[in-house]
């Protein structure tokens, strides 16, 4: 499980069993989790965090967006 970022209680990361699926990365605080996917950082999965917080997710996976698709191809080999 590559952690790609990290900031405040979150932290994004890939599960190596996923190269299959489509680019996406996976946040978790604690024992809540969601799954994004890349190209559009839509939500695949959420479990536990409230709709604010998937807000203030999204608005900083949008930032990095980029560069988490850098780190899946690199991860990947894509």
């Amino acid at each position: 499980m590559p952690t790609v970022l990290r900031w405040g209680p979150y932290r994004a990361f890939f599960y190596s069993a996923d190269s299959a699926e489509p680019a996406h990365v996976h946040v978790r605080n604690g024992d809540m989790e969601a799954k994004f996917w890349l190209h559009d950082l839509s939500i695949a999965v959420n479990v536990g965090f409230r709709p604010h917080e998937i807000g203030s997710i999204i608005r900083h996976l949008r930032a990095h967006q980029p560069d988490l698709m850098d780190a899946w191809n690199e991860h990947f080999g894509n």
